[in-house]
């Protein structure tokens, strides 16, 4: 067992131990102390940085922002302002990679729930949590640019619309009530839409069945209060497994169907589907305790969200 395995396991029977003792009052606390640890804000005149950069550890989240008045998918790097007090920055995907080495590896659990991430019990996967753990980049989203706030109704929808690599990617959430796990995101399954709140930051499980570079295509869409639709395609670029080069994943290209440009059209009416008649899974909502495959605990950060969209006439 590696030592990324033993902290998570250790950390599975603290957590399990504190709750027998404790009670629900417990619990309402680690979820309380998880969201406050998860508050941000993110300023106005954050830049757009120039130059490649490889994101290996410390918090990052992909989110919306006008580039020039254009809705863009970008990252948001957080992880200099914890070792340094740099400044936050949004970097374009293309020029980001997010390195998940080998201590992101942790063993599947010997349970029934985890069959969706087919892979058999005790065999390794390299896996982004949804808590954070200080040895590997943390990857979660928001919609807190202070111009999206003001911009878009209600909230945006994002679609994981396809995975590149040697390997599948699952990505899912798991709730601080130790309930079973809601999966967002499969790469082995068709693409399903998840509605964001506006103001929201989140973070998952991101979980890598095998080394390599991955290109991750994300589609985030909304709808402006000024009648407009809005939406932009990008891929994320992965390096994953401490011998995967980064370089290889900046060389990476999307061979599948061609990417979406942004676009900005006349807003039409919306239903409780998508188009391809997948209903639209809202995923902000009650803080979260994950228990990330061994059951590492972490959380999202917006409890008691809205409902997911309404549909507009």
């Amino acid at each position: 067992m590696n030592h990324a395995v033993a902290r998570t396991a250790a950390l599975l029977t603290a957590v399990v131990a504190i709750a027998g003792a404790a009670g629900p009052g417990a619990a309402q606390a680690q979820d309380a102390a998880a969201e406050r640890g998860l508050e941000q804000t993110i300023e106005r005149e954050q830049t757009v940085a120039d130059g490649r950069k490889v994101l290996s550890d410390g918090h990052v989240d992909i989110g919306p922002r006008f580039v020039d008045g254009r809705w863009t998918l970008l990252v948001h790097d957080d992880a200099a302002k914890a070792d340094s007090g740099a400044k936050s920055v949004w970097r374009p995907t293309d020029d980001t990679v997010l390195e998940v080495s080998d201590a992101a590896i942790l063993e599947v659990p010997d349970d029934p729930a985890y069959e969706f991430l087919r892979a058999a019990p005790g065999s390794k996967v390299h896996v982004v949590p949804q808590t954070q753990d200080p040895d590997v980049v943390w990857v979660g989203w928001n919609t807190q640019d202070p111009e999206v706030m003001e911009r878009i109704d209600r909230g945006v929808t994002m679609t994981l619309t396809g995975v590149q690599g040697p390997g599948s990617l699952v990505v899912y959430l798991q709730s601080g009530t130790f309930g079973d796990p809601q999966v967002l995101w499969d790469s082995e399954a068709k693409p399903k839409p998840a509605w964001v709140d506006v103001n929201t930051h989140t973070h998952a499980n991101w979980v890598f069945s095998k080394p390599g570079v991955y290109l991750v295509r994300v589609r985030i869409e909304a709808d402006l209060v000024d009648g407009t639709k809005v939406r932009d395609t990008r891929a994320l670029r992965f390096a994953v497994g401490s011998t995967t080069s980064a370089d290889d994943a900046f060389a990476a290209s999307w061979s599948g169907p061609a990417e979406e440009p942004s676009a900005s059209v006349a807003a039409e009416a919306d239903g409780e589907e998508d188009d391809d008649g997948f209903p639209i899974v809202p995923v902000t909502g009650v803080a979260l305790l994950a228990l990330v495959l061994l059951g590492a605990v972490g959380a999202t950060v917006r409890r008691g969200a809205r409902a997911k969209r309404q549909a507009r006439a």
